[in-house]
């Protein structure tokens, strides 16, 4: 494996938690603290979140290293708004079938779910940046 898809990792992985807690406390956590669909000791098992957000930075870096294309950053936007629609669209509606929250808040979630991961495609695709040209040989 080589270099990018490591740093490509680790800046999917940054952005990843900086916009979730822009996400979840700054902008929804007045709803949330609304609700009373929520564990007890939730807060103790906040790791678990964490530990989540790592596994799945290394496999969207891991997976875009895989397709990479060197396109530029409209690269990053359709890699990030193909996992984001896969990916939200199965978080927000899941929930949203299992637990008693509003449907506006498993809309936010897939909005702000897609938006997330469209950000972190174009962090990807800064990381990898352009493929090198091949040199022709005479």
């Amino acid at each position: 494996m080589n270099k990018k898809v490591w740093l490509g990792f680790a800046a999917a992985f940054v952005t990843f938690e900086i916009l979730d807690l822009v996400v979840n406390y700054l902008i929804l956590g007045s709803t949330y603290a609304s609700l009373k669909v929520w564990r007890p000791d939730m807060n103790s098992k906040m790791w678990i979140f964490h530990l989540v957000i790592l596994i799945g930075s290394f496999f969207f870096a891991f997976i875009f290293s895989k397709g990479y294309e060197g396109k530029g950053i409209w690269e990053g936007v359709r890699y990030g708004t193909y996992i984001g629609i896969w990916l939200s669209v199965g978080k927000a509606y899941a929930t949203y079938a299992m637990i008693a929250i509003p449907y506006s808040l498993a809309l936010q979630w897939f909005i702000y779910g897609l938006i997330e991961y469209i950000i972190a495609g174009i962090v990807l695709a800064l990381v990898f940046g352009p493929k090198p040209k091949e040199v022709e040989k005479v």
